[in-house]
């Protein structure tokens, strides 16, 4: 009932942009706190950025700090990923995570499906 669905992947040259975004559907409550993971072949997936609801509180991978920039549009409960200077190792799938409120009022955590983002020339 509840999901979150990334959007945005790609192929894309080193020192190249783009942006992901994440949307939460379904029944809900509210979006808590969301963020950015990421898993490279043969890599343990590993946090990208994460935010609380009013972005109050925002956390980077020290890998993407200064190009990366993670945002938020509560109004329709979507997540966004700005990508800029990629380079050849940010090439991941990439997930969206989100701690959510929904029917009942109980929390959950809910992850998507994933996006690629390949980086190469």
């Amino acid at each position: 009932q509840v999901q979150v669905m990334e959007s945005g992947g790609g192929l894309v040259q080193p020192g190249g942009s783009l942006r992901l975004a994440c949307a939460a559907s379904g029944v809900i409550f509210q979006v808590r706190d969301m963020g950015w993971y990421r898993q490279a072949p043969g890599k343990e997936r590993e946090m990208v950025a994460t935010t609380t609801r009013s972005g109050s509180t925002i956390n980077y991978a020290d890998s993407v700090k200064g190009r990366f920039t993670i945002s938020r549009d509560n109004t329709i409960n979507t997540l966004y990923l700005q990508m800029t200077n990629l380079k050849p190792e940010d090439t991941a799938v990439y997930y969206c995570n989100a701690d959510i409120i929904g029917s009942g009022y109980s929390r959950d955590t809910y992850w998507g499906r994933g996006t690629q983002v390949t980086i190469s020339s």
